[in-house]
């Protein structure tokens, strides 16, 4: 997408110049991004760049102490989680994602918080028809999944709200390669195709860039480069800190 196209089009998230921390000096310094509906959206960088901080300042977890966000053109900047839930925001964070001692269903009817009861069959059916594996194991303690699985029923529990806007921290993290390639291409993946917007931070550069439209790179809590997975392997200096010296296919 074009300079020009992209501007005409209205953002499903919009941040700008976020700063935050969690006291008085800020771990994150003017930190602007974007994602479009049906996008996936990469944020990737060293440990300690500022990327769970960035994602915790979109979502209301941590209040910002400059700049504005915007979900489909409402200014969200200072709404609390819950209500940054109901302006069609879903937010995976990268640990406690689930709750362990209930079932996958009783996990899913959590997540339709905000939804009438009769609501929640239906929904939880929707969610069932993007990660189908969750259908076998509805009566299954979540503490008892795989961290694959696990991450599925995270990602479901927020898909009963049908966010407009998800946000996943770190999703792959823990998980062996081949379910983290599973996870990333079927599923994080599947959700932009359902119209979404995704914004992903995640720390396997070459297989969230695989299915990324675009990616931002953070270092020492600022942006330092962002394009299309194409251009920034087409970068030197990317691809000897991210990508091992050797190029991806963009």
């Amino acid at each position: 997408m074009s300079a020009e196209t992209q501007a005409e089009v209205q953002a499903a998230l919009q941040a700008d110049g976020i700063t935050a921390g969690y006291g008085r000096d800020p771990v994150i310094r003017d930190v602007s991004v974007r994602a479009e509906a049906g996008t996936v959206v990469s944020v990737v960088g060293p440990n300690g760049s500022g990327k769970s901080t960035l994602l915790k300042a979109l979502t209301g977890v941590l209040s910002a102490s400059a700049g504005r966000v915007q979900v489909q053109g409402r200014d969200v900047t200072r709404l609390a989680p819950e209500e940054m839930a109901r302006a069609g925001v879903g937010y995976v964070p990268q640990v406690d994602d689930v709750f362990a001692p209930l079932t996958v269903r009783e996990n899913l009817e959590m997540g339709g918080y905000l939804l009438h009861r009769r609501e929640l069959p239906p929904r939880i059916e929707h969610v069932l028809a993007v990660f189908p594996r969750l259908g076998t194991m509805l009566s299954r303690p979540a503490g008892k999944l795989s961290g694959g699985e696990r991450k599925m029923l995270a990602m479901g529990r927020v898909l009963m709200l049908q966010p407009a806007v998800f946000l996943l921290d770190e999703p792959t993290a823990n998980l062996a390669p081949a379910i983290a390639g599973t996870l990333l291409n079927d599923h994080v993946r599947q959700l932009a195709a359902r119209g979404a917007a995704v914004l992903i931070v995640e720390q396997r550069a070459r297989a969230v860039l695989a299915i990324s439209d675009r990616t931002y790179v953070m270092g020492g809590g600022e942006l330092r480069m962002q394009g299309t997975p194409a251009e920034l392997s087409a970068s030197p200096d990317f691809v000897a800190s991210f990508l091992g010296g050797h190029r991806t296919v963009g």
